[in-house]
């Protein structure tokens, strides 16, 4: 009731709406963006069951699990390199650098060998120390010279394969040495020694990522690097520590792959493997412009590249057919990337 002077009394009548709730909608583009990778790998496995012979059988499993294990190996250091807003091109030439180097080394064409258990220790060893160091030289160029990482990292993409291919003279080195091979051919318990390396790759760096201070500095360099430094973060060495691993894992991957084939080509050692990383990378749902990563999803990424080649091959589809749909797949992983930003 609302009373005013000289007049009668006027009743004030408020309308209430009874609260209305809404059903809460399930968002399909967020859905998407943080599950889709691993509904595509699902879909997958679910259309190869059906329609590809032989699918479920331990040789499938085993070959398509020796053929993503270097991918996924690759694309961990790849995941921390983009998770501080840069990209490494030279992942594939210091694959090619590592594996021309250790068979120099183990055969005993660099220096002369004490024992040849020395000459595959210092083949395990020497290949990806020289691997890091050129990973911290690609950071150095970036947080020291101000070079853009696309352009810092194709300085080793051009000339790295060329430095291999000196060392080896252009030759191929073919050998047989199964203490040296075990890395690419050896199995632990009935599983591929290759595969384990990959799992404890993964977990070990998901682990870094999620739980450790150098893992919050990453996302926070990537996330805002004026806003990182301000706060203290040493951006400079965060840079050149994960282009470090990045080139230490690519020479892990380069000695896999030479045992594996029991021969070592510089010409064709980890030859697209930067395109192979980045893409896992994207499909698994790291934030390409940096700042947001997922190691896990890496290697998700990397599974459904490795299956969809698989299908279209087992499938009487050509080997170039499957590079357009690893396109197609790259461009959908980056449109769900952009959806989920807005």
């Amino acid at each position: 009731m609302v009373m005013t002077s000289g007049r009668q009394p006027i009743a004030e009548t408020v309308t209430t709406f009874p609260a209305t709730q809404t059903a809460s909608r399930p968002d399909v583009r967020t859905f998407l963006t943080r599950h889709g990778a691993w509904l595509a790998l699902a879909l997958l496995i679910l259309g190869n069951l059906a329609i590809t012979p032989n699918f479920a059988t331990l040789q499938t499993l085993n070959v398509n699990l020796t053929q993503v294990c270097t991918i996924v190996i690759v694309g961990v250091g790849m995941t921390l390199v983009i998770a501080t807003g840069g990209i490494d091109l030279s992942v594939g030439a210091l694959m090619a650098i590592a594996g021309a180097l250790a068979p120099l080394i183990f055969l005993g064409k660099l220096f002369p060998l004490p024992h040849p258990v020395v000459g595959i220790a210092l083949a395990f060893i020497v290949p990806v120390a020289v691997t890091a160091i050129l990973g911290w030289f690609n950071g150095w160029l970036i947080t020291r010279l101000r070079i853009q990482p696309i352009i810092a990292t194709l300085v080793l993409f051009i000339a790295g394969r060329g430095i291999a291919q000196v060392f080896t003279n252009g030759n191929l080195q073919v050998f047989n040495l199964p203490e040296f091979q075990f890395i690419g051919l050896g199995r632990v318990f009935g599983v591929p020694f290759q595969a384990v390396l990959m799992v404890v790759t993964v977990g070990a760096a998901a682990w870094m990522l999620r739980r450790t201070v150098f893992g919050r500095q990453i996302l926070a360099v990537g996330g805002n690097e004026r806003a990182a430094r301000l706060s203290g973060i040493p951006v400079a060495s965060v840079k050149q520590r994960v282009y470090l691993i990045s080139g230490l894992l690519s020479g892990i991957a380069g000695l896999v792959v030479i045992a594996r084939n029991s021969a070592a080509d510089a010409n064709l050692v980890g030859l697209g493997m930067e395109l192979d990383a980045i893409a896992a990378v994207a499909v698994g749902g790291t934030l390409l412009t940096g700042g947001r990563a997922t190691i896990v999803g890496t290697l998700v990424g990397a599974l459904i590249i490795q299956l969809v080649r698989y299908t279209l091959l087992a499938n009487g589809v050509p080997d170039a057919a499957a590079l357009v749909a690893k396109a197609a797949i790259i461009v959908l992983a980056v449109w769900l990337q952009r959806q989920g930003q807005r």
